[in-house]
């Protein structure tokens, strides 16, 4: 196992092909970390580790895991938990959104959005706890780190994002939870809420909204690189992001 061989601290990263996911997943191998990627498509997993392991010499491990499939889910915390043994930082960036309003939401979207973007992370960190836990037992100082990616939607709500807006907001919840089950065995759970972010999934707003206004992904990834940094008695519950503008509480 590479991690117990050197000691270095290991994330795992969904959602980590592209977009908030693959900059957290570089940012983190450059501070050091061993990266297992996740992400639906195998080609999108196998460039992101050639990328990260290129730019960062760290070792990078891909899992092509579709996060509405459970049985891939069980795949994905075996396979990770064979390569590495360890597990530091568990980023859940995996997520979709349809936009639609209450009157014409479709069922399927609204299955999509609820599996990937709630049941897969709350049955990813069931699968993935009991090596939480160990990682923070040898580790007692640090801990270990589940960090979710939310939305200022789950904040504050905005229309035509109804059910986008309620698996985010529930994201929030799941992660308090987590901290008060956890947290006495040194695993903490923190939800990033932000506004915009820059990335191919918001290039339809960019009619609507001034690309220059938006967040970068950078601004969301040291806000996780940040939370790596604290001690497992700092238990940060949510962190929102918003844009900078006449409105605090916008998307």
């Amino acid at each position: 196992m590479i991690a117990a061989q050197n000691e270095r601290r290991v994330a795992l990263v969904t959602g980590g092909s592209r977009g908030i996911g693959l900059d957290i997943a570089r940012r983190l191998a450059g501070e050091g970390f061993a990266v297992t990627v996740a992400a639906r498509k195998e080609a999108g997993v196998a460039a992101a580790v050639a990328h990260i392991e290129d730019e960062t010499g760290a070792p990078a491990f891909g899992v092509a895991a579709d996060m509405a499939d459970e049985g891939a889910l069980g795949r994905l915390a075996a396979q990770h938990t064979d390569r590495f043994g360890r597990l530091d930082v568990l980023v859940l960036a995996a997520g979709l959104g349809a936009e639609e309003p209450v009157a014409a939401i479709r069922t399927k979207a609204y299955d999509l959005q609820m599996n990937v973007n709630l049941r897969a992370p709350v049955l990813l960190v069931r699968e993935l706890l009991p090596l939480l836990r160990t990682t923070a037992a040898a580790h007692p100082e640090r801990g270990s780190r589940v960090v979710a990616l939310s939305s200022i939607t789950g904040v504050a709500a905005e229309a035509g994002l109804s059910v986008y807006g309620a698996t985010k907001a529930a994201l929030l919840s799941f992660c308090e939870t987590l901290s008060l089950e956890e947290s006495g065995n040194g695993v903490n759970a923190t939800a990033v809420a932000p506004g915009y972010v820059d990335t191919d999934m918001t290039s339809h707003l960019h009619g609507r909204i001034e690309r220059e206004s938006m967040l970068g992904v950078s601004d969301v990834s040291e806000m996780v690189l940040g939370l790596t940094r604290l001690s497992a008695r700092a238990v940060v519950p949510s962190i929102v992001i918003s844009r900078a503008g006449s409105q605090l509480w916008r998307a």
